[in-house]
């Protein structure tokens, strides 16, 4: 992993998502230390981020490092016309490692082709988010004690979440049976399908979890992105499509955890922050572990 930027979740092996999940670990013992002195991460985020860039921020300032960059592209000479190349290129030249978010797909492997330095993808458009999906991998891990052989449910925005499509990717190495909920206008798209037929991977989709929740072990929600949709109207017609409540997750399994990527819009009731099988604020605070384990392993010093 030194020196090799993570750009989708398919760049690294499933040794390696062991690797960081073993350091997210030994992080999470330990995340106060100077590993990271004398090195600048920058962090370039073109799309509004909360506990993305906060994270990784956090997990830098904790080891040690320093911060530059941007958290609003306005801010930036990209507003004068700069192109992304130009900017990759003379950020690379003030740092150790490159942490981009883009609205546009594909733009952190062109980023990654253009930079002197290696670079995470903090989530490219409707594309991946693997950093993401290497503390959801966490957390399910601590949750259930294994990542083989897990039902999963994955709920709401399924055609441009991108935290589900590399979640998708990553947990097909470990035999898991996947149901995916959505309105028939938000489908996974046909690609995954494709791609888990490929694996063997089982999988089901439904127009409603209500008849099925009770055979899950991890129940991933998400929001439906306003800010995907070029149609106001067709958001207003899919965006209350479901709303987890408390008095669903009765006659529930012991082991089951709710997770979210955050931020959530009204899909998960606040009365259920305080369920025992709630979990994405905990998933939020993994991140600075995982993102630790990432910068750390790709800068060779871990």
């Amino acid at each position: 992993m030194k020196n090799k930027s993570l750009v989708s979740i398919d760049d690294y092996s499933k040794e390696d998502y062991l690797k960081i999940i073993d350091l997210a670990e030994e992080f999470e013992k330990n995340p106060v230390s100077d590993i990271l002195k004398g090195k600048v991460i920058s962090t370039l985020f073109f799309e509004p981020s909360t506990r993305t860039r906060l994270s990784f921020e956090s997990a830098v300032n904790k080891l040690g490092g320093r911060i530059i960059g941007f958290t609003d592209a306005a801010s930036s000479s990209v507003k004068k016309g700069e192109s992304l190349k130009d900017t990759i290129l003379t950020v690379a030249n003030y740092s150790d490692l490159i942490v981009m978010r883009h609205p546009i797909e594909g733009s952190a492997r062109y980023a990654s082709e253009v930079s002197g330095v290696p670079v995470v993808n903090a989530g490219d458009g409707a594309n991946q988010h693997p950093t993401q999906t290497l503390l959801d991998l966490y957390s399910i891990k601590k949750t259930q004690g294994t990542l083989e052989n897990l039902n999963i449910f994955l709920v709401g925005d399924l055609k441009y979440g991108r935290t589900v499509h590399s979640l998708l990717m990553a947990m097909s190495m470990f035999n898991p049976t996947f149901n995916f909920i959505s309105p028939k206008t938000l489908r996974i798209p046909d690609e995954y399908k494709i791609y888990l037929d490929s694996k063997g991977i089982k999988y089901y989709e439904h127009d409603d979890f209500t008849d099925y929740i009770s055979e899950g072990d991890i129940m991933y929600m998400t929001r439906v992105q306003r800010e995907r949709f070029a149609d106001p109207i067709e958001y207003e017609k899919v965006k209350n499509s479901y709303i987890l409540k408390n008095h669903m997750l009765e006659g529930t399994k012991d082991n089951l955890r709710i997770l979210h990527p955050l931020p959530r819009v009204n899909e998960i009731d606040d009365e259920v922050d305080d369920n025992e099988k709630a979990y994405y604020f905990t998933q939020a605070l993994n991140g600075v572990f995982t993102r630790q384990a990432i910068i750390t392993s790709i800068l060779g010093l871990k």
